[in-house]
């Protein structure tokens, strides 16, 4: 254990620091600290030092110098039970710092911002505090270290409860979460500097050869996707945005499963300008719809696959209206609905009549994420985002019979909800409404089969979407048994003379992308 004499205190987050300081002043704690910090304890009544006075130095350079010091460091690093250096620091006039309390300058939430100046960024790079707490943990077993603080708290009981002393196991504790913050903290600096300054001339210089990633918690969950499964929700904190700041305004606590399912909804929404809602279940869509109300979007998606669609996820790219929300609160029993923002009366009406729903709120923020990652045992897979769109420009028309304009518009639609459906995928639409969706087969004729028998009669007279293209004539059998007009597909498989020449046989329209939507 060691007992706390000398502190230092210099904190951008203020949030609990004078609690804290309260404590450490009533048990005769020498506080030394600097700028905003001091002056914060010095109006509350709290006996504090400026370091500069500490050190003899004043501090400098706009504050970019002012803690490091041999009279700061040394005071850190000088091991207790080590006769050399305590003869060292008594020859310089040096005293001990038993605690340091430091937390960093707010660099993350500084590039989250939109627009971000460089100049801004770098000077919201921290150099004293991140050197101070790297000091104070690697002599750990003499100075207690505290980053974070949530861990005022526990300090305090500590100090309370043992005349001013904390225990071995709560500083090895605090020493632990140093290096795990300081590591975040070089990691967010690196991707934005290397983002910002590094020229990308290659895909190995858009793709670093030394991937940091820096993800905090938000909370634990029940459990993952399966109750023996341990679980927790992480936030980026490159990103700022997503999932993570969505507002939870009704309903039981979320589930691993919830949460994956919520992202689903999100991107397929947020991909439509228009009114749009998305049902999904078990990360597939089971209808998408668009229209000139959010009420009848909601409606056409829902009405795509009702059977399915029991307990799934609602996404909404639109403000939910009373008339929206008397039309989820008729559609059966549903696990969320995400949505920017709500009507108060819609609110009240979802609350009342869907009691078990729980209902997320996440304005649109405009951020758009770079890359999309995939772990693997023992490794990660980075790639760009699925962002590309298709431009109409670049189409090619490969039969004899072309699609209607009305056809075309449908198939466009078809095609933009196909990128967000597990591949083998396959989407039935009419107008701007799905009518039946194959997701995730092995074979890309079965996703067929699958997405005609969900549509019934209605696949008569629908267009059809295939994210990738077809290896053999069987789907195109398969599509003109179910009188489809029109295809929109990638092309370029060796099969592609005969499967035109089936379309034509059967007297479908088909049209080629040129670029897949492969989603695994």
């Amino acid at each position: 254990m060691i007992k706390v004499q000398r502190a230092l205190i210099s904190v951008s987050d203020k949030a609990g620091i004078l609690e804290l300081a309260k404590v450490l002043n009533d048990i005769k704690v020498e506080i030394l600290s600097t700028g905003g910090t001091a002056k914060l304890f010095r109006e509350n009544g709290i006996a504090v030092k400026e370091v500069s006075e500490h050190t003899g130095f004043p501090e400098m350079l706009d504050g970019r110098v002012k803690t490091l010091h041999p009279m700061i460091h040394g005071g850190l690093l000088a091991v207790r039970d080590n006769p050399e250096h305590m003869e060292q620091i008594k020859k310089h006039g040096i005293k001990l710092i038993d605690m340091v309390v430091v937390n960093l300058y707010p660099f993350e939430k500084t590039v989250a911002k939109k627009n971000i100046e460089l100049a801004e960024a770098i000077e919201n790079i921290d150099i004293g505090g991140p050197s101070m707490l790297r000091s104070a943990a690697k002599n750990y077993r003499s100075v207690a270290v505290i980053c974070n603080p949530n861990r005022y708290k526990e300090v305090i009981t500590e100090l309370k409860n043992n005349n001013g002393m904390l225990s071995d196991t709560l500083l090895r504790d605090l020493a632990v979460e140093v290096f795990e913050r300081t590591s975040a903290y070089d990691g967010a600096i690196y991707n934005f500097l290397n983002s910002r300054l590094k020229t990308a001339t290659a895909i190995s210089e858009v793709l670093p050869k030394d991937l940091n990633l820096s993800f905090t918690k938000v909370q634990d969950l029940r459990y993952g996707e399966n109750p023996h499964q341990k679980a927790a929700f992480y936030a980026d904190m490159k990103s700022g945005g997503g999932l993570p700041k969505a507002k939870q305004l009704h309903g039981k606590e979320l589930s691993f499963n919830n949460i994956l399912d919520l992202n689903a909804a999100l991107e397929i929404a947020g991909d439509f300008d228009e009114p749009a809602a998305v049902v999904i279940k078990h990360n597939n869509p089971c209808g998408v719809a668009t229209a000139k109300t959010l009420e009848k979007a909601f409606k056409d998606a829902h009405a795509c696959d009702k059977l399915s669609a029991f307990g799934g996820i609602i996404g909404l790219n639109k403000k939910v209206d009373n008339a929206t929300a008397e039309a989820i609160a008729k559609s059966g029993f549903m696990e969320c609905i995400i949505a920017p923002e709500y009507e108060e009366g819609a609110l009240k009406i979802l609350k009342e009549k869907s009691k078990n729903i729980r209902i997320l709120e996440l304005p649109q923020d405009g951020a758009v994420e770079q890359s999309d990652f995939k772990k693997v045992k023992g490794g990660l897979l980075v790639q760009d985002k699925d962002t590309k769109k298709l431009d109409i420009k670049d189409l090619k028309y490969v039969t004899k019979k072309k699609p209607s304009k009305a056809e075309l518009d449908s198939l466009l639609f078809a095609w933009k909800v196909a990128k967000h459906v597990k591949s083998n995928a396959i989407v039935l639409a009419k107008g701007t409404k799905t009518v039946g969706i194959g997701p995730g087969q092995t074979s890309r004729v079965e996703s067929v089969i699958i997405a005609t028998r969900k549509a019934g009669k209605l696949a008569n007279g629908s267009v059809l979407a295939s994210d990738a293209f077809f290896p053999k004539e069987d789907a195109v059998q398969q599509i003109a048994k179910s009188k489809i007009k029109a295809i929109i597909q990638p092309g370029g498989s060796i099969a592609d003379e005969q499967i035109i020449k089936e379309s034509d046989k059967a007297k479908i329209s088909m049209v080629f992308t040129g670029m897949r939507h492969f989603k695994h």
